[in-house]
């Protein structure tokens, strides 16, 4: 999920998913006239090296600004084991990560171990440089045996696993507490409770949902909480249907999905002007009570948290799409991980250092920096106990990748961000919205 230009842990922006902010489209870097300048203006930049030592035989490893915490982390701990194993790692925007790292992956000069996206839908995303065959296959490894299978598709291609990701974020509605308590309401649990939530909660003053759609990634987060239950609910295979070309945005259960996201605006529950609120100001409404709840991915909890009087304030819970609680589907989107080249240079090694990460100790170490969900817990796996709610929807399979992570090409996701405003600003319909969503997902990669 593309979460723009600002930073956060785990990954908004680069939730996890994260946050591929600025990503070239798979046909952008090449047929552009300054690539080669820009490949030398950051060559130095992706060189900088935080490890010991120099020459060959360093494994070199190059991320995005949100994976330096945890990859500085595990690295201190793998070297107390791996005394004699010399790392380069450094990391960078993810539009210049996307556009150097996936240049060198091509030429056969690309680091070691590098940043690799979930599932489809950018440059650098797994299924785009698997079938470039740019991957090394990490399916030989214990660890891949954990991985859900409702999540094969951000992992997995044509048999192979080439994806190392420690876990998933979550949509759904960060709540300020106080302000559900005075209003003497609690977190719906069907979509009916929730109108009714909101109608009480703006009877009594208070902005029901903020809404910060000035941010681009904001707009996609109340589709992205709806469409599960909308579609993937009544069809677990909407999307190979899509990508078969048998099914089409406009004539599925993404019509119910945007028909409530303005239904909600209609009855006057965002706040005024959602597209002129920004996600900055969308968090100050939420944590200073003006608002009551705000949808959005659980990597940014601790910017809502830093936001708050006190972090307790603020809770979170599954956004009700449909009207039987004990089948409700939510979107957990696998956040930004790690691949393996295929033409590495220090094949072994890496594949060595992956597989010390797939440790579930390792998994949980990495799960907890980028505040995400662990793809599979242990039983001295600890999770943020604001998360509890959507680990029995997890758990039961209910759980379905961002929706932008099974996409084609890197033209939906601007088309959805620019309907979805399109369409609070009442310059468009449902249906002209998802025709021009369908109109970028038949565009050729």
């Amino acid at each position: 999920m593309t979460t723009g230009s600002r930073s956060a842990p785990g990954s908004v922006p680069d939730p996890g998913t994260a946050g591929r902010a600025g990503m070239v489209s798979r046909r952008g870097f090449l047929r552009t006239g300054g690539g080669a300048a820009a490949v030398a203006a950051l060559a130095p930049v992706l060189a900088a090296c935080s490890g010991p030592g120099g020459g060959s035989g360093q494994i070199r490893l190059v991320g995005v600004a949100d994976q330096q915490k945890p990859v500085d982390e595990l690295l201190a701990v793998y070297r107390e084991s791996h005394p004699d194993d010399r790392f380069s790692t450094s990391f960078a925007p993810t539009d210049q990560v996307q556009t150097v790292v996936r240049t060198q992956l091509a030429g056969g000069n690309a680091p070691d171990v590098h940043v690799l996206f979930p599932g489809s839908g950018s440059a650098m995303s797994m299924v785009e440089l698997a079938r470039a065959g740019l991957l090394t296959d990490l399916g030989d490894q214990k660890w891949t045996e954990g991985i859900p299978e409702n999540f094969d598709a951000a992992y997995r291609y044509e048999g192979g696993t080439y994806l190392y990701s420690a876990g998933s974020s979550v949509i759904g509605a960060v709540y300020n507490k106080k302000v559900f308590a005075t209003a003497g309401v609690r977190p719906p649990r069907t979509w009916a409770e929730l109108l009714d939530v909101c109608a009480r909660l703006k009877a009594r003053g208070v902005v029901p949902i903020a809404l910060g759609a000035q941010t681009p990634w904001v707009t996609q987060l109340i589709t992205y909480a709806l469409v599960p239950n909308a579609v993937h609910a009544e069809n677990a295979g909407f999307d190979g249907e899509m990508a078969a070309g048998r099914a089409t945005f406009a004539n599925s259960g993404w019509a119910d999905a945007l028909g409530k996201y303005q239904d909600l605006q209609r009855r006057g529950f965002f706040n005024a002007n959602p597209n002129g609120t920004t996600f900055e100001q969308q968090t100050a409404l939420v944590a200073g009570g003006k608002a009551a709840m705000a949808v959005q991915v659980s990597a940014v909890l601790s910017t809502f948290r830093a936001a708050a009087a006190s972090p307790g304030d603020l809770g979170m819970f599954p956004f009700p799409g449909g009207d039987d609680p004990d089948r409700l589907w939510i979107p957990a989107g696998i956040v930004v991980g790690l691949g393996v080249a295929a033409r590495a240079k220090n094949t072994a090694r890496a594949k060595e250092f992956i597989a010390f990460l797939g440790q579930q100790e390792n998994i949980d170490r990495w799960a907890t920096a980028v505040s995400a969900i662990p793809f599979k817990r242990g039983p001295s796996t600890k999770t943020d106990p604001v998360l509890d709610p959507f680990l029995p929807i997890i758990d039961s399979s209910r759980a379905v990748p961002f929706m932008d992570q099974s996409w084609p090409n890197a033209e939906v996701q601007p088309a959805h961000f620019a309907a979805v405003q399109d369409l609070l600003a009442g310059r468009t319909d449902v249906r002209g919205a998802l025709g021009r969503m369908d109109e970028a997902y038949g565009k050729k990669s």
